[in-house]
């Protein structure tokens, strides 16, 4: 998953910061500029397979009505010392001063703990081959980490009401079909192949908003997306643990996380990511569960949990399903936390870049062998992904500066209405 939904209310307060020159002196007084907009289209959520909003800024009615910007007095501020922080003197944080290191940092996280999980769970497949359990078990873990968060106050829960509730349903739904296909793919086949399948999910996207919600999509980003069904189909055909299971499993969670995708455009919230992946995994926990009982309760009982004990040992056994279901929600968290911070294109490189380090990594770990043919065709694959998500990259940025633009136009032509009025 690799997703969240973002916030339909109006955002405020984002100011253009002045880069601080090394030494300067005089008297100035600039007040922050403050844009207004909203946020109005949606995308993928981030977690591993996350609804990822695509962000549009657009004039909001209120934007219109309002300055563009507030009369401030004007106030003397010198700065004569050589380096100085601010005008005021206020130290500047770690954070703030090297927000560029904060921000890899971040990403390194997210890939440590992408990469971690990957192995780990399919270490867990390799001695208890019931995903729909370890599902169960990967959000059950989550939830009480967030109960336990959300009792400590860090973060403060949220409320919910019932509206909301029938909003974020049929997200965590997707989700969970989503997350159970995708651990069945897991179980059932190399991970290096699951993720090359999971390179379809643009593909599964743009067909979703053209046909469903009836959005145009550039013929560009049609003919970038070419080079992954040619990819993928390659390294298919020639992949040596293909089962069928395997990779309907992988295309039934890319078709899920599609879904959930489009459900995320309806359930835009004011809540922060942070308390609303935690409603959504409470949710998607409840759904996990009785398949994972009906399909796999009775082997579990009958032979599964000893099975897995005799291999292992009742300690590495516990011990393995709470630091995968903990790996499972902390890099879907670090990922939602890191897309936060970059651009579009950014995030779309960073995707990428995820894929290619769990494919590597997951290669050089079992120490899968792969033809020659599976090789290329993953290749092909993956970079036509990092095509498409620049294309489609730029073409967000291009909307949200156009939008920005209409929004500033409209405030100064309001601005000057209401001056002629006076």
């Amino acid at each position: 998953m690799e997703s969240r939904v973002l916030s339909g209310a109006t955002i405020r307060g984002l100011a253009l910061p002045l880069k601080p020159s090394a030494r300067f002196t005089g008297n100035c007084s600039l007040p922050a500029t403050k844009l207004t907009g909203r946020v109005s289209d949606g995308g993928n959520l981030i977690w591993g397979r996350q609804l990822r909003p695509a962000i549009l800024l657009e004039a909001s009615p209120a934007s219109v009505a309002a300055p563009a910007m507030k009369r401030e007095s004007i106030r003397p501020c010198s700065a004569t010392a050589e380096g100085s922080d601010s005008a005021g003197g206020a130290k500047v944080g770690f954070l703030e001063k090297y927000p560029a290191l904060v921000t890899g940092f971040f990403f390194f996280m997210w890939y440590f703990l992408n990469v971690i999980f990957n192995i780990l769970n399919k270490k867990i497949y390799n001695y208890f081959p019931y995903p729909y359990f370890v599902s169960a078990i990967h959000l059950f873990v989550g939830v009480v980490y967030c109960l336990i968060s959300w009792a400590v106050g860090l973060p403060k829960r949220a409320r919910i009401d019932g509206n909301l509730l029938k909003l974020l349903i049929p997200v965590a739904v997707c989700h969970a079909l989503g997350h159970i296909t995708s651990n069945v793919s897991f179980a059932a086949v190399a991970v290096s192949f699951t993720h090359t399948i999971k390179a379809l999910e643009p593909f599964f996207n743009a067909a979703a908003s053209q046909f469903i919600l009836g959005q145009q999509i550039p013929l560009t980003l049609w003919l970038s997306l070419a080079p992954v069904v040619l990819g993928v189909s390659m390294a298919s055909l020639t992949e040596m643990s293909f089962n069928w299971l395997g990779f309907i499993s992988a295309m039934i969670s890319n078709i899920s996380f599609t879904y959930r995708s489009i459900y995320s455009k309806k359930a835009m919230t004011d809540m922060d990511s942070t308390n609303l992946y935690a409603y959504i995994s409470i949710i998607a926990l409840i759904v996990c569960l009785p398949p994972a009982i009906i399909i796999e309760g009775p082997q579990l009982l009958k032979s599964g949990f000893n099975d897995a004990i005799a291999k292992v040992g009742m300690t590495k056994f516990i011990t393995d399903l709470f630091w995968v279901g903990m790996f499972y929600h902390l890099y879907n968290q670090l990922a939602t936390n890191t897309l936060e911070r970059v651009a579009p294109l950014t995030h779309a490189v960073g995707n990428v870049l995820k894929r290619v380090f769990v494919i590597g990594f997951s290669i050089l770990v079992f120490g899968n062998k792969i033809s020659l043919q599976t090789g290329i065709g993953t290749s092909i694959a993956i970079a036509g992904v990092a095509i498409y998500s620049f294309i489609k990259a730029k073409m967000e940025e291009e909307k949200r500066f156009v939008a920005l633009f209409f929004a500033a136009r409209e405030s100064g032509l309001g601005a000057g209405r209401r001056r002629n009025l006076r």
